[in-house]
């Protein structure tokens, strides 16, 4: 310690010195709120896109689960069709049965097997009514050009 002359006692130092409060300009202040600012909107942004991307991701799946929905449903309209094509073709099937034939036709139309005196016999002659061909035809395609030539001789004979 050093001796202290006079009468008024030592100033004690504080444990800490308090700061001293920076004088801002305005320019300063300004260019705070415009970045302050300018971080709001950007956040603003990064919340709408990301939102806007959930919300394009979410629709586009709700469309694709409709499709599937629709694609089963054809599917299962599908397999009630086959279902019914494959009764159907076993109903013809025996609808075309030659006793059924018979059958419908005593029942609806009335007709009767033939008996001996309806049966009538034709006699036809063996003599054949086709001439072999004894040359050989043959074919000459003309062209367009000697078709036209020979029409216009044939128009001034």
């Amino acid at each position: 310690m050093a001796y202290q002359y006079g009468t008024s006692p030592r100033k004690l130092q504080p444990d800490h010195t308090p700061k001293k409060k920076k004088v801002v300009s305005k320019k300063n202040n300004k260019k705070k709120k415009v970045n302050k600012r300018e971080k709001q909107i950007k956040a603003i942004m990064y919340i709408i896109v990301s939102f806007s991307l959930f919300f394009g991701i979410s629709y586009r799946n709700s469309q694709i689960d409709e499709k599937f929905a629709k694609v089963q449903e054809l599917k299962s309209k599908f397999s009630e069709i086959e279902k019914q094509n494959a009764q159907l073709e076993i109903t013809i099937e025996n609808k075309l049965n030659l006793n059924n034939l018979e059958q419908q036709a005593k029942e609806l139309l009335g007709m009767q097997k033939l008996s001996s005196k309806q049966i009538h016999y034709v006699n036809l002659p063996k003599t054949e009514y086709i001439e072999p061909a004894s040359k050989a035809v043959a074919i000459e395609k003309e062209s367009l050009f000697t078709k036209t030539i020979s029409f216009i001789a044939n128009l001034f004979k």
